[in-house]
Formats: C-alpha cells, sequence, structure tokens
C-alpha cells in the first residue's frame, strides 16, 4: 500500500499520510519486545532467573499483614487463604511522565496505569516510539475485574465530581485500556480492548496477530494486565472450586487442589517476521499459528472447561502454522491445577495431537505453578515464558509436580511433565504451543517457533566509550545513571 493523497468524498477532503508498508508475503508474525510486572520480577530478564532456578513467588500473608478492609470474619476463618502473587509499586505511578493530571491518576485504575508503563517500555527498548518509528503502531489489550473502583475510589463521590462521572470512567472502564495508551502515547494504528475471561490477553494477541497478517498494523502491541484490591489479599478456599487449597499451584500433581489468583501483567511486541529480519529487531520467537473458539453449550456448565473445545482450537492452531503435531516439543498448559481440570486439559490435547507412533516426546509445564493465575494477564505471561524458552534455548521447570494426578495417563500421552532446568534438544526445529482458557469456554491456543538471530560482531573498539541516556526529569535521570550501572 502506497498513499498520501487528498482523499475526496463530497465536500469533504482527507488527507492520508504516505506509508511504504506492504503486505506481508508470509503469515509468520515476529516477537520483537516484550515487557512485563510479574510476582517477584519487574522485568522480563528477572522473570526468565526466577523460571530458571524454578523459583515460586507468590506472597503468603500473615493475618497482620492482610489488608485492614478484609473483615476480622473472613480472614479468620480455617478456611481462608492469606496467598497470592502481587507485584512491586502497583500503588505508584509517574503521571507527569505521561501527560495525565496527578489528580485524575489517583483515580485511575491501576491496570490501566501498569498496562501504560509496559507499553511504553516496550516501544522504548526496541526503538518503536512514535516520536522515532513512523510506522502505524496498534493496541490490543484486556484487563481484569476493576476492583480498585469499588474500594478505593467509588466512595469519593466529591473527588469524582471534580472531573466529572464520565471523565473518570474513562480511566476505568475496561473499554478503555487500549484508546487510553493509543492516546496518552499517540497511537494511530486500531486500539481494540479485547475481553475473554482468562484468556483476554492470548485472544489480544491472536487479533493482533491477525491484523498485522491483514495489514492494519506495522507493529502492534498486544496483552494484558491484572491488579486487584486489596493488595494484600487472598480467597475463600471451596471444595471443588477453582482456588487452591494451600496457596500452591501444583499443575498436574495429585496433590493439586486449585490455583491462586495473583496480580500481573505483560506485552509482547509484534511485527511481521519478512519486516522484522529486514529492520534488524531481535526476534525472541516467530508466532506460527493461532487458534480460537468456544466451547459452546455441550458441556456441564458455564464454567467447566470441554476436551473437545480446547482439543479444537489446539488443533486450529496446528493447522495454521501449516506443521506437524510431532514437532512441537514443548508445551505450555494452562494448567490451573484443579483436579478435574488438569486431565481434562490432558485428554484435548492428546486428542489434538492424534495418533502418534511414540509416547511422552513433548515437555509440558505451566506458569502458573510459579507465580498463580494472572487472569486477564496469564496468557501473556505463558507465551513471554515460551518466547524467552525458545530464545535461551532451554526449557523452565514446571514445579510443585511430584506424582501425576490419578486422572491423567501420560505415560500413554505425547507429554511429561518437565521439572527441571533442561536444554533444549529437538529432533527439528524448535516449536512450542500456548494454551489459554478462559471461563465460558473461549479456548486460544498460539504455535510459536524458534528463531536464530544471526550473531552481532562487534568492533574492536576504543579504550573508552561515551555511554549517553536521558530523561524527562533531573530524578529520574539520576535513577536511570543507578539501573545502567
Amino acid at each position: 500500500m502506497n498513499v498520501g493523497n487528498d482523499v475526496k468524498k463530497g465536500e469533504t477532503s482527507v488527507y492520508i499520510p504516505q506509508t511504504q508498508y506492504r503486505l506481508p508475503s508470509t503469515p509468520d508474525v515476529a516477537i520483537i519486545g516484550m515487557a512485563g510486572r510479574f510476582p517477584g520480577a519487574n522485568t522480563i530478564e528477572e522473570l526468565w532467573e526466577n523460571l530458571k532456578s524454578g523459583k515460586e513467588t507468590v506472597s503468603f500473608f500473615t493475618k497482620s499483614e492482610l489488608d485492614a478492609s478484609i473483615p476480622g470474619n473472613v480472614k479468620n476463618d480455617p478456611d481462608y487463604v492469606g496467598a497470592r502473587g502481587i507485584i512491586d509499586n502497583a500503588d505508584k505511578f509517574d503521571a507527569a511522565f505521561f501527560d495525565l493530571n496527578p489528580k485524575l491518576a489517583e483515580l485511575m485504575d491501576p491496570q490501566q496505569r501498569i498496562f501504560l508503563e509496559i507499553a511504553w517500555e516496550v516501544l522504548e527498548k526496541t526503538g518503536h516510539l512514535p516520536e522515532k518509528y513512523n510506522g502505524t503502531i496498534g493496541v490490543y489489550a484486556g484487563t481484569g475485574n476493576n476492583s480498585y473502583y469499588y474500594h478505593n475510589v467509588h466512595a469519593h463521590p466529591e473527588l469524582i465530581d471534580l472531573f466529572g462521572g464520565f471523565q473518570v470512567s474513562t480511566v476505568n472502564e475496561k473499554d478503555y485500556v487500549s484508546s487510553r495508551t493509543a492516546y496518552q502515547l499517540n497511537l494511530k494504528g486500531p486500539a481494540v480492548s479485547v475481553y475473554s475471561a482468562c484468556s483476554t490477553s492470548s485472544l489480544a494477541i491472536t487479533q493482533a496477530v491477525e491484523s498485522i497478517r491483514k495489514g492494519h498494523n506495522e507493529v502492534a502491541i498486544a496483552g494484558g494486565a491484572s491488579i486487584t484490591s486489596p493488595v494484600n489479599s487472598g480467597h475463600l478456599y471451596q471444595e471443588g472450586a477453582m482456588l487452591s487449597r494451600d496457596g500452591h499451584s501444583r499443575s498436574f500433581d495429585a496433590a493439586g487442589s486449585g490455583t491462586v489468583f495473583s496480580d500481573g501483567a505483560g506485552v509482547v511486541l509484534l511485527k511481521s517476521l519478512e519486516a522484522a529480519k529486514k529492520d534488524g529487531d531481535i526476534i525472541y520467537a516467530v508466532i506460527k499459528g493461532v487458534g480460537v473458539n468456544n466451547d459452546g453449550g455441550g458441556k456441564g456448565s458455564f464454567t467447566a472447561p470441554s476436551s473437545e473445545g480446547q482439543a479444537i482450537a489446539v488443533a486450529m492452531a496446528i493447522m495454521d502454522a501449516g506443521i506437524e503435531a510431532n514437532t512441537i516439543s514443548y508445551l505450555e498448559a494452562h494448567g490451573t491445577a484443579t483436579p478435574v481440570g488438569d486431565p481434562i486439559e490432558i485428554a484435548g490435547l492428546t486428542r489434538a495431537f492424534g495418533d502418534q507412533p511414540r509416547h511422552q516426546f513433548c515437555a509440558i509445564g505451566s506458569i502458573k505453578s510459579n507465580i498463580g493465575h494472572l487472569t486477564a494477564a496469564a496468557g501473556v505471561a505463558g507465551i513471554i515464558k515460551t518466547a524467552l524458552c525458545l530464545y535461551h534455548k532451554q526449557i523452565a521447570p514446571s514445579i510443585g509436580f511430584e506424582t501425576p494426578n490419578p486422572n491423567i495417563d501420560f505415560e500413554n500421552s505425547p507429554f511429561y511433565v518437565n521439572t527441571k532446568l533442561a536444554a533444549w534438544h529437538s529432533e527439528t526445529i524448535r516449536r512450542a504451543g500456548v494454551s489459554s482458557f478462559g471461563v465460558g469456554g473461549t479456548n486460544v491456543h498460539v504455535i510459536l517457533e524458534e528463531f536464530l538471530n544471526a550473531p552481532q560482531v562487534s568492533g574492536t573498539g576504543r579504550p573508552f566509550e561515551i555511554i549517553t541516556w536521558s530523561a524527562k526529569a533531573e530524578l529520574s535521570l539520576e535513577g536511570y545513571g543507578k539501573k545502567l550501572l
């Protein structure tokens, strides 16, 4: 597409900025950047160190550490589990940096604030901020339920009146997370907010992939954020429900009793593989195929999973990628650690892979065993973990697994649970699948493939080099200097 002319309709004249962007010749989409905030990790690099070492980063609160707003009869209930993964500085935000009114920022959903931060970060670290990059940048994102407004804003009508109810709603309603990001960062591609419960951020990524394939964007930010208020809180355990009895997510294990809802946020930056290679971007992984569907009504209840629905989504992604299932050597599972959900997931995966001449050739794991379930941001967390595994050619351990869930027949399936950091050996190019399933039945599966970045050759250099950095304020300049050092 090469446009830059006045388009006339009646008496209206609109100038369309000129662009040299062409539709990609292949459907492959590159992950060229990643950013996030996770329990125990403020950066992608810290997350990788935690994953490699098999570290669990869920926080366990004493009764005195739990938020004062939690009623005594709740926190003293013997079934109350004071465990949750939390992120640092969820209550902090540099409003001036994003040209936001600081008083309005106080009323803003922390999920939108954190998403703004990581969206800017992924553009800045890859050299795609609009001031430097002329291409079209889109945003595809979703958040969890806004508990901050209910607990912290709703009871202060005098503060809401300062800006008006509608203005306050634009920094709190789910609809605006993508368009708010586009406005504050001056991004001019499509800004689409996406919601499908636990598969939200994965669904956002598939929407971004399709938009790049169709030429709607040259670059797309995709992901999600989930922050709960109050932060220092837990959950009431209920037999047969999704949440864990002891605060641990023991994916696929006989002792697994459920998962833990945690805070976190993540984004990936996407570009067509063709353009990424041409531009010399670092490529963490390549998205080869995506599959999306819904279970429909043929299951036990609205919240119940369906092995058939999951299997179809996985098979769709494999078909979209144009590969054979037996070339997939790692599977990042949804892995909620529920006694019923895990066997259904493995049954669906086994069905999607079809009859195979050999068993247990594909490692499986779940990032939920490390950080808990990030709900709306869970899918992007799994994709980031898998992209890091591909980039480093290592499979991170899935922790908390000792004895298989008795309803899972791993021996006659393509899968085995990987419990130790392992070099990723593969007879073919390294490929992985990532599953994310939302309450209500929206199933998403993404096929990733490794990319071999050309080694960067440096010159001999000089005895001394000048390193420069910049910031918007003196205090920030000093802080960046310390981080750089």
